[in-house]
């Protein structure tokens, strides 16, 4: 039997709610796409299911016998969707176990002449505990070809991808791993980790991406984790996800990130308004984020924020208060300029369905987009969010600083709100040196 494998190599893609990937692109093969018997797509957030509708259509076109399978996070949330353009089989949760059994399967019986068989032995959705081994990880596009960390030295490392765990124990209605994981947290063997990242240095990683839903999940199979990596490559830096709630509860483990080389943690704060954080059920308040910020400040720790900014209950002085406690806590240069854009998303099976003024104000859901589309009650917001999209776009290929978009922006939302707009007249704190951050920002 041959194998189609990933159409794109394995990727080094966080998930979750502020999840985004860094990614190498490589050209199809065309002569490996027509003698496959099997080609499996993995799909671990919004963006890659959308590229993967696209490409479908070619690849059937190409091999109409093919077998073709998603895996991932968000297959099992477009089934319906995924069945509609001939995919047979779908994979969600800890999928690994199911892709070995649909290999063996096609091996036995052959492709199932490409039709789409909605009645799969394999499960939908599985969150069986796995026995992990090390990802094979020959054949790949060389490190150096994806994402790297940049340092306010200018130096930039090499940055490799792992993960410690699976999964989330918290339920915030806005996460794309709340429907599949239902609250379910699987924990990937410490020694797998370790191999992992062994080859990934060998390979020329400096920096390594834990890309965890939510690092502190499991505390001490964290701690213990990042202490032995620490002792085994000392001038290995690394950087994790944590939830505000888990930064304040874990105030004291913070320190040890520090010592064993953490250069920056992603927290997705999503809002400063406590309304809106409430309806997400984010676990924390606009007062529990400014105090994590204090801590960090503290301790020396960087502190990378993202947000969801645009949502049904966004208004434009909700919007202003963001800008200006970003502003007036020195926090422009932790936050990506995309993070400012950032609309919210409203996936088949979300939380937020569940809330009535949500599907209220929601339109039918919309399969080529993947979403149930919505707008702001107020029109002027929804303009607001493209004029911020455009902002950002033509400065990242200007190549301005993050303090120059967000000036952009600042400008662009108080005139949006018939405010006054100054900015470098009015006080600030003393700028501190950019913070190190990884050069593809990362999304839903």
């Amino acid at each position: 039997m041959s194998w189609g494998g990933s159409l794109s190599d394995w990727p080094r893609l966080r998930h979750g709610c502020a999840n985004a990937g860094t990614r190498s692109q490589c050209s199809l093969n065309e002569n490996a796409i027509r003698g496959a018997e099997l080609i499996a797509i993995y799909l671990p957030m919004h963006t890659a299911t959308r590229l993967a509708a696209q490409l479908i259509p070619q690849l059937r076109k190409q091999n109409p016998g093919a077998h073709l399978c998603c895996y991932g996070l968000y297959a099992p949330m477009n089934v319906e969707y995924l069945r509609t353009l001939g995919v047979s089989t779908i994979l969600g949760g800890e999928f690994e176990e199911g892709l070995v059994q649909l290999a063996e399967r096609v091996g036995r019986n052959g492709n199932g002449n490409g039709t789409s068989d909605v009645t799969q032995p394999e499960p939908l959705v599985s969150l069986s505990r796995q026995k992990f081994i090390p990802p094979d990880r020959h054949g790949l596009t060389s490190l150096a070809k994806y994402a790297h960390v940049i340092l306010p030295t200018g130096e930039h490392r090499v940055a490799g991808y792992t993960e410690a765990s699976r999964g989330c124990k918290h339920l915030c209605r806005h996460c794309p791993i709340v429907p599949v994981y239902k609250g379910v947290f699987r924990v990937v063997d410490r020694d797998v980790v370790l191999e992992d990242i062994r080859q990934q240095v060998t390979a020329g990683a400096q920096h390594i991406t834990f890309g965890d839903p939510d690092f502190f999940n499991g505390i001490g199979h964290a701690m213990a984790l990042v202490e032995a990596v620490h002792g085994e490559f000392p001038q290995l830096t690394y950087d994790v996800t944590i939830k505000i709630e888990h930064l304040l509860r874990h105030r004291k483990n913070l320190t040890t990130l520090r010592e064993t080389g953490c250069l920056f943690v992603t927290s997705a704060v999503e809002s400063v308004d406590d309304e809106v954080l409430r309806r997400l059920e984010k676990g924390h308040t606009r007062v529990d984020f400014l105090e994590v910020n204090r801590i960090f400040r503290e301790l020396g720790l960087v502190l990378h924020l993202t947000f969801v900014p645009f949502t049904l209950w966004t208004t434009l002085d909700g919007y202003l208060e963001l800008l200006r406690i970003l502003r007036e806590n020195d926090l422009i240069e932790n936050v990506a300029p995309i993070q400012l854009a950032i609309r919210l998303l409203i996936p088949a099976g979300s939380r937020l369905l569940e809330l009535e003024e949500v599907r209220r104000l929601i339109a039918p859901f919309d399969a080529s987009a993947l979403v149930y589309p919505w707008q702001n009650p107020d029109p002027r917001v929804d303009a607001l969010c493209e004029r911020v999209e455009e902002i950002v776009a033509t400065s990242e290929k200007r190549k301005l600083t993050r303090r120059d978009i967000f000036e952009h922006i600042w400008k662009g939302a108080h005139e949006a709100g018939g405010v006054e707009a100054e900015f470098a007249a009015q006080p600030v704190l003393v700028s501190r040196p950019a913070v190190p951050y990884l050069n593809e920002p990362w999304y839903c």
